[in-house]
C-alpha cells in the first residue's frame, strides 16, 4: 500500500509542484487549500504524513498541527513563507517533526518526507530491539515507547531518537551540529532545531526542565545525558 501524504497549502501551484515530486517517489498524494478542511480530513482518516503550510485560511498551520498532535502522531513537516527563528521554534514546539522554508526545493523537500517517514516506521538511529533504562525513565527501543514512573511519555519520533541516541552515549557531550547529522542525518540545517527538541524533552521527563539534571547543558560545546543512576540497563548497541 503506497504511503499516503496530504499536502495542505492554498497556493496551488506550490500544492502542484510538491504533489508531483511526492507521486515521483511512489507516494499517493492528496491536496487540500485551507486548514479547516485539512484537519476534516486528517481527523477522519490519518495520512501518514502531512506536509502543512503555517500561513492557511480558515485555520492556520500551528493550530492545525496542534489539534491533530491531541488526537494522532502524524508526522508533520511545516512549510513557512517567513524565514524568521521563531516561527521554525514556534512551529517546532507545536509538534511539527521538521520543517522547511519558502522558497524551497522541491526535491528538498521530498528528501526530507523520505527522512521522517523512516524514522515514523522505526527505521531510525536507534537501530534494532532492547531497553534502555535510568531509573524510572525506561525506553523501549523495540515497541518505540518511553515510559517514566510507569505512565507512557508521548514523544514524536524525532524526540524519541534524540532521546535513545543520548540515552546510548551517556556522559559524552555532542555539539547541536554532530546530533543534527547524527539524529536528523542533516550535512547543514538550523541547529535551533535541536535545541526545541531538547527543550521539548526537557519538559515530558525532567521533574523541573528549568533545571535538568538528565539531558544537561556542556557550556560552549552542546549537550550530554547524564543518568541518574550508575548502576542503569542499557540496549545492545
Amino acid at each position: 500500500m503506497n504511503t499516503r501524504i496530504l499536502v495542505v497549502d492554498d497556493d496551488p501551484t506550490v500544492s502542484e509542484v510538491v504533489a508531483r515530486y511526492l507521486e515521483r517517489d511512489g507516494h499517493e498524494v492528496e491536496c487540500v487549500g485551507d486548514g479547516a478542511e485539512a484537519l476534516r480530513r486528517a481527523l477522519a482518516r490519518p495520512p501518514d504524513l502531512m506536509v502543512l503550510d503555517l500561513m492557511l485560511p480558515k485555520i492556520d498551520g500551528l493550530q492545525v498541527c496542534r489539534k491533530l498532535r491531541e488526537r494522532w502522531p502524524v508526522p508533520v513537516i511545516m512549510l513557512t513563507a517567513l524565514g524568521e527563528e521563531i516561527d521554525r521554534v514556534v512551529g517546532l514546539e507545536t509538534g511539527a517533526d521538521d520543517y522547511v522554508t519558502k522558497p524551497f526545493s522541491p526535491r528538498e523537500l521530498a528528501l526530507r518526507v523520505q527522512s521522517v517517514l523512516r524514522r515514523a516506521r522505526g527505521a531510525s538511529v536507534t537501530g534494532g530491539t532492547g531497553v534502555l533504562r535510568d531509573g524510572d525513565l525506561v525506553v523501549d527501543v523495540g515497541a518505540h515507547e518511553v515510559r517514566l514512573r510507569d505512565a507512557e511519555v508521548p514523544l514524536t519520533a524525532r524526540e524519541f531518537d534524540l532521546l535513545a541516541y543520548l540515552m546510548r552515549n551517556p556522559r559524552q557531550a555532542f555539539s547541536r551540529s554532530a546530533l543534527l547529522d547524527q539524529v536528523w542525518g542533516w550535512s547543514f540545517g538550523d541547529s535551533s532545531t535541536v535545541t526545541v527538541h531538547v527543550r521539548r524533552l526537557r519538559e515530558k521527563i525532567e521533574p523541573d526542565p528549568t533545571e535538568p539534571r538528565r539531558i544537561v547543558t556542556v557550556w560552549g560545546v552542546g549537550y550530554r545525558y547524564e543518568p541518574l543512576e550508575t548502576g542503569d540497563e542499557r540496549a545492545d548497541r
